[in-house]
């Protein structure tokens, strides 16, 4: 069954011998962006819209001076920012999104790669771990490690990187390298980077080193999320009231 009964999913049609794109191409070039992109959520899901301050209280948390939804409006402005300086081709810094688990950090960074998508910007959206995971195996899998050269070559040069998870992990010295090498190659050429974490950049510090954490710094405009409750069992309380 084809889904595009003019063209027979091909993109293209014949009239009078002459080849045309058919109205269904843009889609199928979005839907191959996205397949690219790597996107772990719902595509369409993944607005600005839906980032709901709601769940982020007006008061101020034990450790800071700002309130919940302060922080998480800062947080939501600087995304928004972030795709508007793509998009004028102004890129300044980017961005570094740390909290506890369900506090909005992912789903920031996949709105932005959404709205990216969507203005024809090439984005991929990598989960670190299963990143260094995928590293691992090529290398082991290859004496000569060129396959493993093949996908560092890719996420090292994509337009435009999203970084989930980082921190979440068993590092060893030798990932703790690939890090390093990725986040210091992005920044000496100046590649758009949106990077999320459960941990703080202290944290961090700790776990990944003090130049990692530099280049991270220098990379990225830092904003912490923080809630009270995780939003993702929020909702899903929500969902089993409803």
């Amino acid at each position: 069954m084809y889904q595009c009964k003019k063209c027979n999913d091909r993109g293209i049609v014949l009239h009078q011998g002459v080849a045309y794109r058919c109205s269904c191409w843009s889609q199928k070039v979005l839907d191959l962006k996205i397949k690219r992109a790597n996107l772990s959520v719902n595509f369409d899901n993944a607005k600005f819209s839906n980032f709901k301050l709601d769940y982020y209280p007006n008061t101020i948390p034990p450790d800071g001076e700002a309130t919940y939804k302060e922080r998480a409006n800062k947080a939501l402005l600087a995304a928004k920012g972030f795709v508007n300086e793509i998009k004028a081709k102004k890129f300044k810094k980017g961005l570094f999104f740390c909290g506890p688990v369900g506090s909005g950090k992912t789903f920031l960074a996949s709105a932005i790669a959404r709205e990216l998508i969507l203005n024809n910007h090439d984005v991929l959206f990598v989960v670190v771990p299963d990143f260094l995971d995928a590293l691992r195996f090529t290398f082991d899998k290859n004496d000569e490690g060129f396959r493993e050269k093949d996908l560092m070559d890719v996420v090292w040069n994509i337009p435009i990187l999203i970084l989930d998870d980082l921190g979440a992990h068993n590092y060893t010295q030798w990932t703790l390298n690939k890090i390093y090498s990725l986040l210091n190659y992005r920044l000496n050429h100046k590649l758009p980077t949106v990077i999320t974490s459960n941990l703080s950049l202290n944290e961090l510090e700790n776990l990944l080193g003090d130049r990692t954490c530099s280049r991270i710094i220098a990379l990225c405009n830092i904003f912490r999320l923080l809630v009270p409750k995780d939003i993702r069992y929020i909702q899903s309380l929500n969902n089993m009231i409803t």
